[in-house]
């Protein structure tokens, strides 16, 4: 009889975690995203957030100047987080339940460590 392995979020999450200060461009965070290959930033400081490609194509839409517009203008804040020792099926309830594709680490310290993501989820379920 096999037995399943419970799989957590450090074992599928994102290191180190890419980071972008709310002071920063929305351009730039657009080039940071595109040289690193990934669809979300997390914004350190009291006011943490997230910036991700939805909220880049949102300022677009919305007509705001790329070159002008700050990270901390257009990035989602507060952000949900999740713990490295979560189990894998609950932060995938989590983005079902919030309607959202990215969720930050923590660690037992509440240190941001790393970045887990649906396509994460996905990769590891398939």
């Amino acid at each position: 009889m096999a037995t399943e392995t419970t799989v957590r979020i450090e074992d599928i999450m994102s290191t180190p975690l890419e980071t972008i200060s709310a002071d920063e461009t929305v351009k730039a965070a657009a080039t940071q995203m595109q040289a690193q290959n990934i669809n979300g930033i997390f914004v350190p400081g009291a006011q943490a957030g997230i910036i991700t490609t939805t909220d880049i194509v949102d300022a677009v839409a919305a007509g705001k100047d790329l070159s002008s517009a700050t990270v901390g203008e257009v990035m989602t804040s507060p952000v949900e987080r999740v713990t490295t020792s979560l189990e894998l099926g609950e932060a995938a309830a989590m983005m079902t339940t919030y309607d959202i594709k990215h969720l930050p680490v923590i660690d037992k310290h509440q240190d941001y460590v790393g970045m887990v993501s649906s396509t994460d989820i996905t990769q590891a379920l398939s």
